[in-house]
């Protein structure tokens, strides 16, 4: 055994060891348990890999680990694979049934008759097989084909493995393109970023130019043009890019000329993979993925369909109505909440938007009551948690937007659409401002024209992670009737997190340390002070002030109060106070099962986040007696692990404290901690506590609706560690990124039309 050397791998080890069996194999995506001999003992190896059979040679590079049931095992994240060079491994090899046509008897027979030269004779002169009794010409063709199939898929692997493509990923691309594979990326490895999920330009690009792809080589440019395109979506919530910007920025990356990319983007708009919109004031065209393009134009012709479809009117008792809905809940609104429900008992669609504490929830359920008597009303939210709270403050049965239109189980297909709509007289739709473009298209294929939309959001928060700013840009438009909330409402007059929210929302400073509030600030003038106070706060000082049963402490800390921190890097960004929690919340432990994946350890007990919407993910709820199954877990969706196995690599995670999930290697790299979430991941959830670091940092992350929305999340209480000084920066700071849309100009526009 041997240290490893290479950039990735420099403080791994390597196993040099011939394979005696294959204990499991998942296909999909080459998860493999093997018992193999180094030396004169057997070992267990874990990991992705290809399929290897007994009396193969290889050299693993990985690390130990420790097996609560099944004890030490090898852990690889690559393996080279060599063939076998003694008689008894040839043999075993061939008498494996990898090789279609040789079983043990004939494996003996070929290895007797060749000895050392068998390998040489299978690969370059397969004919000599007949000279053996029992195979002729055919049945020594079949040998000869299995045997070039398997090398031939061996090979591939190995040779994405030596450009530092992930051994999951290299056999998914082998599986793709089979013996092709090598063939395939040699003459054009930038077609993997379209053929294949999972692989991005950086990947096809590092193969590319490896293998002596020219800098400026057309298939490279085209493919940097429309990475860029996906990474301001995924990455900026762009739903175009200008066309100056978007060269200059694909020259920057590839270190070519401007015109050498000009050229490129005139091929991909000559073969319709990229979509150009030049607007009426302007001469920069606007360059599009075309499927947000289309987006964008079908949300704004739909909502028009849907605000022509009911003509405003008068609402017949309407405010006779609403007394009688105020006299039974002991409340009176004021004239701009009246005024709002009346708007939504006359229009087609209507976005109601404010602060915390101004009526939002009230009005839902005054709505609810006087519709509900003749209509039937369905409630949602994008995700879980909002969902949950939305069923909890009316009343009324609130679904994820995902659950309501029915997902389906290929992504992007909703059972609920333009052929099969909701059926109801109303939808309300709570956390708009978290909606992207692409889910409220979704929603609104499933809406009939006729059928009332009520949008209800902040729109002072952070806008959504996907692309797109739907709510900003209906209300920018002006074209959609709009109900503006700002009164805070009596019963939150008390709550200094909702007057304190309002304040930073005005551009005022926020009141600290007033005695009897739930608005706390502990001053930390060094970032590391501050985040060891953050971690003493969570274990030991919170759970006492909110007097936690000392049993219970640390469970209920875990679950009941949350660090939300502007940025991931730094000292006080999410992924070292992630690792500084853990380790006093839930540090290891012979009874903890822990598995390494990354630079993530994550432990029985962990909270943990699902970071990228993966419609195939299947759950399973018990009600009752029996269980539920389902698909889809989404980005932002909080949960703890119930089990981890770190002999199978594998986690069972629960979500929304109902829905299992098993987690299988491939899917791991889609789940991080979650005792420190960024803000923007936060968006949708409510904490009974939430905890922030203000401490220094770059101006484009310590913004005033950043600071907003992290407050915004908080129901009972929020503390606050850094320096004023961050805080009068945050509240002074109102820039607000720019995201490039058009949603605006198209609904003034009234131009959805395909």
């Amino acid at each position: 055994m041997t240290r490893a050397g290479g950039r990735l791998e420099e403080w791994m080890e390597k196993l040099e060891a011939s394979v005696v069996g294959t204990i499991f194999r998942n296909p999909e995506n080459g998860y493999s348990v093997l018992t193999v001999r180094a030396g004169r003992g057997e070992q267990t190896v874990i990991g992705a890999l290809p399929e290897l059979n007994p009396g193969e040679q290889a050299v693993f590079t990985g690390e130990w680990v420790e097996h609560k049931s099944y004890g030490r095992q090898f852990r690889c994240v690559s393996c080279e694979i060599q063939m076998p060079t003694t008689l008894l491994g040839i043999e075993r090899y061939l008498a494996s049934g990898a090789i279609r046509g040789v079983g043990p008897s004939t494996a003996r027979q070929i290895v007797s008759s060749f000895g050392e030269e068998t390998m040489e004779v299978l690969a370059d002169h397969p004919e000599r097989l007949t000279e053996l009794s029992g195979i002729g010409p055919k049945r020594a063709a079949m040998i000869a084909e299995s045997f070039a199939e398997q090398q031939g898929a061996r090979q591939a692997i190995i040779f994405l493995q030596s450009y530092g493509v992930p051994a999951a990923l290299a056999i998914r691309i082998s599986q793709r393109y089979g013996d092709r594979t090598k063939a395939v990326v040699q003459e054009d490895p930038y077609r993997l970023c379209d053929e294949l999920e999972g692989v991005g330009f950086r990947t096809a690009d590092r193969i590319g130019l490896a293998i002596g792809v020219a800098a400026d080589g057309e298939n490279r440019i085209r493919c940097a043009l429309k990475y860029l395109l996906r990474e301001a979506e995924a990455g900026s919530g762009h739903c175009y890019l200008p066309e100056d910007l978007l060269i200059r920025q694909a020259a920057g990356l590839l270190q070519v000329p401007e015109e050498r990319c000009a050229q490129g983007l005139t091929r991909l708009l000559l073969d319709r993979e990229l979509t150009a919109e030049l607007p009426e004031t302007g001469d920069i065209r606007r360059i599009y993925l075309p499927a947000l393009y289309r987006a964008e134009r079908e949300v704004a012709r739909r909502l028009w369909e849907l605000m022509e479809a009911v003509r405003p009117g008068a609402w017949p008792m309407a405010d006779r109505s609403i007394a009688r809905f105020e006299r039974e809940r002991g409340i009176a609104f004021s004239p701009r909440q009246r005024e709002t429900i009346v708007q939504a008992l006359e229009n087609g669609v209507l976005v109601i938007t404010g602060g915390p504490g101004t009526g939002k929830t009230t009005i839902i359920t005054c709505i609810l009551s006087l519709l509900g008597e003749e209509n039937d009303i369905l409630l949602c939210a994008p995700t879980g948690r909002a969902a949950k709270r939305m069923t909890e403050a009316t009343g009324a049965e609130a679904k994820t937007i995902h659950r309501l239109l029915e997902y389906s189980g290929e992504e992007g297909a909703f059972a609920r659409n333009a052929e099969n709509p909701l059926e109801a007289g109303c939808v309300i739709a709570d956390e708009a401002s978290m909606i992207d473009l692409n889910l409220m298209k979704a929603l609104l294929r499933a809406i009939e024209p006729g059928t009332r939309l009520i949008l209800v959001g902040d729109a002072d928060q952070l806008p959504s992670v996907g692309a797109g700013n739907v709510l900003g840009d209906i209300l920018e438009s002006r074209q959609v009737p709009c109900a503006r909330l700002t009164d805070i409402y009596r019963q939150s007059e008390q709550s200094r997190i909702v007057l304190n929210a309002h304040l930073i929302n005005r551009g005022e400073m926020p009141l600290l340390n007033e005695k009897g509030t739930d608005f706390f600030f502990e001053r930390k003038l060094s970032l590391s002070d501050a985040a060891d106070t953050i971690v003493r706060l969570m274990r030991d000082r919170l759970p006492k002030y909110l007097r936690y049963p000392e049993k219970e402490a640390g469970a209920l800390a875990v679950r009941n109060i949350q660090v939300l921190a502007p940025g991931r890097k730094g000292p006080c960004g999410v992924e070292n106070l992630n690792r500084l929690l853990q380790q006093a919340l839930n540090p290891p432990s012979p009874a903890a099962p822990q598995l390494t994946w990354g630079e993530n350890i994550f432990r029985l007990g962990d909270k943990v986040i699902q970071t990228r919407n993966n419609y195939e993910l299947v759950w399973h709820r018990k009600t009752g007696r029996s269980w539920e199954d389902g698909a889809g877990i989404f980005n932002g969706d909080i949960g703890f692990i119930l089990e981890a196995d770190p002999g199978e690599h594998t986690l069972l995670v629960r979500f929304d404290e109902d829905r299992d999930v098993l987690y299988e290697s491939a899917d791991l790299e889609d789940l991080s901690l979650a005792y420190c979430l960024s803000v923007h991941k936060s968006q949708g959830s409510e904490f009974p506590v939430v905890v922030m670091p203000v401490t220094p940092g770059p101006p484009m992350l310590l913004t005033r609706n950043l600071f907003y929305t992290a407050l915004t999340r908080a129901k009972s209480m929020v503390v606050l560690v850094g320096t004023e000084e961050t805080i009068a920066a945050m509240v002074r700071n109102d820039h607000v990124a720019r995201r490039y849309t058009t949603l605006a100009d198209r609904l003034r526009d009234g131009a959805g039309a395909d």
